[in-house]
């Protein structure tokens, strides 16, 4: 029986996996390295600030938390002056602030899974975050000039982590999250997004690649398929989060063996609160006889091997080892 690891490469180079990749198993992601820091809110009812200034709110019965964006809350009022009210925070680098990530990360047989860091949000979040969705999409057209720069600014941030926790963990994997688009579009049109984030993540990925990073995996729960081609040219490997409002089978089709598709199990249909082991059972189903067994991972589209619901994820990995025994 190949190990998590061993199965991954051979379903994603189309060899000969013995049985489905099941969703997150291959990775083993250092939370403990996360640059999630700052006061963000981590349950429901909070509120606080993340290390970019930016006031986060998770109200009540929300699953999630989202930017605050009034007058009040708003960290870029005004694009053209972004130098003058932005500064990156400063990426602890002690010894004793990283031990629990290097610890955690020498624990893990690298022969078993892959030692991965997490890296959230991306660039394309980053903008939104700061100014908000409407500014940041009217100010790509009105302003790119500064647009540019600010994005600039926001890879050499993440190049500055890149160095270190390559430094610190030695990372096999790097799973970052940026959602480009809503379930039916991409927020940016494919020849927008190539010429303000295509750039970028060539040089952030480039430098994961060639300092002994062996796999990328990028998170957006979203419609994307239009943007697969800059995918591929970013050297991702893997698409985490692929929605069924994608073809799924004809992006398989088309981009297998340059990049593979982790996803098809649309969280919103599966993860809510009237769930049951036979809805899990039918859509598992569906996307496993649907979607074949190469460059594609059975998973629920949400950005971490969790549920929003207690025993979703659980589920859904069981019915996913159920297809493996039938299909393999």
């Amino acid at each position: 029986m190949l190990t998590p690891r061993q199965n991954l490469m051979e379903t994603i180079k189309g060899g000969n996996p013995d049985r489905f990749v099941n969703q997150y198993e291959y990775l083993d992601i250092i939370m403990e390295a996360s640059i999630m820091i700052g006061d963000m809110p981590m349950f429901p009812g909070n509120m606080g600030k993340d290390a970019w200034g930016v006031t986060w709110n998770w109200p009540e019965g929300q699953l999630g938390g989202f930017p605050m964006h009034d007058d009040e809350h708003k960290v870029l009022k005004d694009i053209t002056e972004w130098k003058k009210y932005l500064k990156k925070p400063i990426i602890p680098t002690a010894d004793e602030v990283w031990a629990p990530a290097i610890a955690h990360a020498k624990a893990v047989d690298r022969n078993e899974k892959f030692v991965t860091t997490f890296f959230a949000p991306g660039l394309f979040e980053m903008m939104h975050h700061l100014m908000g969705m409407e500014d940041a999409l009217m100010n790509f057209y009105e302003e790119p000039e500064a647009m540019h720069e600010l994005i600039d600014y926001i890879v050499d941030y993440e190049l500055e982590f890149a160095k270190i926790v390559i430094d610190k963990i030695h990372p096999d994997a790097l799973f970052h999250h940026d959602d480009w688009g809503s379930q039916i579009s991409t927020f940016l049109a494919p020849k927008m997004f190539e010429e303000f984030f295509l750039p970028g993540y060539k040089k952030l990925y480039g430098f994961y690649k060639a300092n002994g990073v062996e796999l990328i995996v990028h998170h957006s729960d979203s419609f994307a398929a239009t943007l697969v081609p800059y995918m591929i040219e970013m050297d991702m490997d893997i698409w985490q989060g692929v929605m069924n409002t994608n073809n799924i089978p004809e992006l398989i089709a088309e981009y297998g063996g340059k990049i593979s598709f982790m996803g098809g199990l649309h969280s919103g249909e599966i993860d809510f609160p009237e769930w049951t082991p036979e809805i899990c059972a039918e859509y598992v189903e569906k996307a496993c006889k649907t979607n074949g067994k190469k460059y594609y991972i059975p998973c629920l589209t949400s950005g971490l091997p969790m549920s929003s619901f207690p025993g979703v994820y659980e589920e859904v990995t069981r019915q996913i080892d159920k297809m493996s025994k039938e299909l393999f």
